[in-house]
């Protein structure tokens, strides 16, 4: 095992989350999880308030735990929901919310805990992104801008912190038997919508995936040997085989071909 290590969680109430705040927790390593009520906790987890659609609760919070610790060696972005619905459907308002928690939130984290990690010379930033960051899912485009955009920017962020021995982490998961499907948010304009019946069908074949999905323990097990790896890589899949192998799919097949096998997997060939 790596020598313990000061860790804050994003969105650790549940989920991937809690996974890793507990597995990390179990490995020696000093832990803080946030949720946006805070109090509670698991074993050996310090659950701090915070919002990270909100600039002066991060920045306090992350404030407290360098109080308490001194230091901040691993952040892990975790927190996050999912909109779902036809884009033509999706108001700016839903639009705005999907980027404010799942890409402005990481830019918020990232940006008050750097100062610690540069002052340290040493860090770990792990941005959990997801395999809708690798293409765009149809009827969640607004999800998979939201990742496409924590990609964007970890790609970026690892070039620029590298110099002040701060490394950059994305993790990509498939489907996880969270509660991230149950929480989804339909987009208000989805009823009655022309969209409306290929959007319930995919959302269907979405949900017999989820049913089948790993536990989000394989995250946290994932992100257990990342935070123990002298050098990790920028990026790392988990998950259901059937779903990871898209990575290579659209790395490899031209783009036609990629878009024809997508268009099958979700029933939406004309």
């Amino acid at each position: 095992m790596s020598s313990p290590r000061v860790v804050l969680v994003t969105g650790a109430s549940s989920g991937i989350g809690r996974a890793c705040a507990e597995h990390l927790a179990a490995a020696g390593h000093r832990v803080y999880g946030t949720s946006r009520r805070g109090g509670g906790g698991q074993a050996g987890v310090k659950l701090l308030a915070m919002d990270v659609d909100d600039d002066a609760s991060v920045a306090s919070g992350i404030a407290r735990l360098i109080a308490e610790e001194g230091r901040l060696d691993v952040v892990i972005n975790n927190a996050g929901f999912a909109v779902a619905g036809a884009i033509e459907d999706t108001s700016l308002d839903e639009a705005r919310a999907q980027l404010e928690t799942n890409f402005f939130g990481v830019l918020r984290v990232c940006r008050a805990a750097l100062p610690q990690m540069r002052a340290q010379k040493a860090g770990l930033i792990v941005n959990v992104s997801s395999l809708g960051g690798i293409f765009g899912m149809p009827f969640s485009g607004l999800y998979s801008a939201s990742k496409f955009a924590v990609e964007g920017l970890s790609e970026a962020l690892r070039l620029e912190t590298r110099r002040f021995g701060v490394d950059v982490v994305l993790v990509e998961p498939g489907d996880m038997r969270t509660g991230l499907p149950a929480a989804r948010r339909d987009v208000k304009a989805a009823a009655g919508s022309p969209y409306e019946p290929a959007f319930r069908n995919v959302m269907k074949l979405s949900k017999r995936d989820e049913d089948q999905a790993p536990e989000p323990k394989a995250v946290a097990v994932l992100i257990g040997r990342i935070v123990a790896t002298r050098r990790p890589k920028l990026r790392y899949s988990v998950g259901m085989f059937s779903q990871r192998i898209v990575v290579w799919l659209k790395r490899l097949l031209p783009a036609r071909l990629f878009e024809w096998i997508l268009l099958k997997a979700f029933e939406l060939s004309p």
